[in-house]
């Protein structure tokens, strides 16, 4: 087997590749060759996914999060960060401005909440939203582990699409970079992903890539999961240290935030883009914000290498550097305008087209529905 042969498959037409094939190609680590390796993923975008970018407004309305992840920094026990709900007025504002500048979707994130003044809060926002666009923006939201109640409550509203990561399917690392207590449970997760297909969301998920202690099976096991639980799109990146949190700090310790470590996981960030598109050809995958703070050009290179979908933040200016997850998140200084002309050169800049006034729905959930 070599990485020549496996690439001469007709995996733009009806070949796939084996599992077999995927683990020996996540092995490489030549640049050379790995540039094969993302053009073909380029080609099979290309031929299942069009050479088209996707956006999704980024609107970060609130911080506060009832999680202790030990990774991020907005976990709950992270005082130093400075917590926020932006206005129902100024979410409203955003969307607007989306809408009116031809983006075809936003994405609504913020921490971990459960009450039901917070799944009410968001239910009316997505309602609020389709009726200002027109029943028009695609809405993908991004608010963890909820009920299927709560789930079915926002895809009733209108909301589109669901993005919850799995951050590792490794069981074992996904307890060791979280709480060893009843709100933080990989059986939780894998089971609110199961609901979110229930009640007909276009699921997402993803995990970190480059995590202490992961190893490149744990990283084509990831992938073998997404096929596995027939997911719609991906948005999965290297993982990036926040300074103030318990892996953070074991991070910095063990050296692995050196300038080699950030290029190896941009490395693998890019890898496992490429690879999850040659193996699962039609879903959705985003090139992360968290590749380009750890390489200026990582959104382009992650969209040269079988990415669809970019997610330019839209918070507003006041809010967007109090919504860090990780050290030196990009665009933090900029806003909405500078974030659309700058991403839209990046978009260009390797002969993709932006879908404008698009949603960019997955075509692999387009597929299922209509099976």
């Amino acid at each position: 087997m070599t990485v020549d042969s496996i690439l001469e498959k007709d995996l733009v037409g009806n070949e796939w590749l084996t599992e077999e094939e995927l683990r020996f190609l996540m092995t490489v680590t030549d640049e050379e060759t790995l540039q094969k390796i993302y053009k073909k993923a380029y080609e099979v975008k290309a031929a299942y996914v069009d050479k088209v970018a996707y956006y999704r407004g980024l609107i970060e309305f609130s911080n506060r999060c009832i999680k202790n992840c030990l990774y991020c920094g907005i976990r709950y026990e992270n005082s130093k960060t400075e917590r926020f709900d932006m206005s129902r007025d100024d979410v409203l504002k955003m969307a607007k401005w989306a809408y009116e500048h031809e983006y075809g979707s936003l994405t609504l994130q913020s921490g971990e909440r459960t009450d039901e003044g917070f799944v009410d809060y968001v239910v009316d926002l997505i309602r609020d939203i389709k009726k200002l666009s027109n029943n028009e923006l695609g809405i993908t939201m991004c608010v963890g582990e909820q009920s299927e109640e709560a789930y079915r409550r926002m895809r009733e509203a209108g909301a589109d699409r669901y993005l919850l990561r799995i951050e590792t399917t490794n069981q074992e690392l996904f307890e060791m970079i979280h709480p060893k207590d009843a709100l933080h449970s990989f059986e939780t997760r894998v089971n609110c992903l199961k609901s979110l297909r229930k009640v007909g969301f276009q699921v997402g998920t993803g995990v970190m890539i480059g995590l202490p202690g992961q190893t490149l099976d744990d990283l084509v096991n990831d992938i073998l999961f997404y096929r596995d639980m027939d997911i719609d799109m991906i948005g999965m990146g290297p993982y990036v240290v926040h300074h103030d949190t318990p892996l953070g700090q074991r991070a910095l310790e063990l050296g692995i935030d050196s300038q080699k470590g950030k290029l190896e996981r941009v490395q693998l960030g890019l890898k496992m883009i490429a690879l999850t598109r040659l193996f699962l050809k039609d879903v959705n995958i985003a090139a992360t914000t968290a590749l380009q703070a750890l390489d200026k050009l990582g959104r382009e290179k992650g969209l040269a290498a079988g990415a669809n979908i970019l997610m330019p933040i839209i918070t507003v200016p006041e809010h967007r550097a109090k919504y860090l997850l990780y050290d030196n998140k990009p665009c933090v200084d900029d806003n909405a305008d500078q974030c659309k002309e700058c991403l839209t050169r990046r978009v260009m800049s390797i002969g993709d087209r932006v879908g404008w006034k698009e949603q960019g729905n997955s075509q692999h959930y387009k597929k299922r529905i209509v099976k």
